[in-house]
């Protein structure tokens, strides 16, 4: 995500060759490997690989599905070890969602004409 996406919840985002280095508001640094982009299914796939919350294991992928009546669903999907990170990257993705919610709900719709 994105700090114009989910504004206050992270707070600078930048890239470092093929690894995204990501800083939240809590404190919390990620180093997330950008595994895919696939633009076609509009998917990200990546995992975090250091900083300051490192897993023994984490692979997550974001995408954007069709929805009903033109609108658009959001999967978020996060494989984490060990089973403690489970709670606390929950929480974060879970308030990141919410967020990303009410920041997308407050922008206007394009109209055409």
């Amino acid at each position: 995500m994105h700090r114009r996406l989910v504004p206050g919840f992270v707070t600078d985002t930048r890239m470092e060759t093929d690894t995204r280095i990501v800083t939240f508001a809590n404190g919390v640094v990620v180093h997330e490997l950008i595994v895919d982009i696939d633009d076609t299914a509009r998917r990200v796939a990546y995992a975090v690989v250091g900083g300051s919350m490192a897993p023994k294991h984490h692979h997550a992928s974001m995408q954007v599905l069709a929805g009903i009546d033109g609108r658009s669903r959001f999967l978020w999907t996060i494989d984490v070890t060990p089973d403690e990170l489970a709670g606390p990257i929950g929480e974060m993705a879970d308030q990141g969602v919410r967020i990303m919610q009410e920041t997308l709900r407050a922008t206007p719709v394009p109209t055409d004409g």
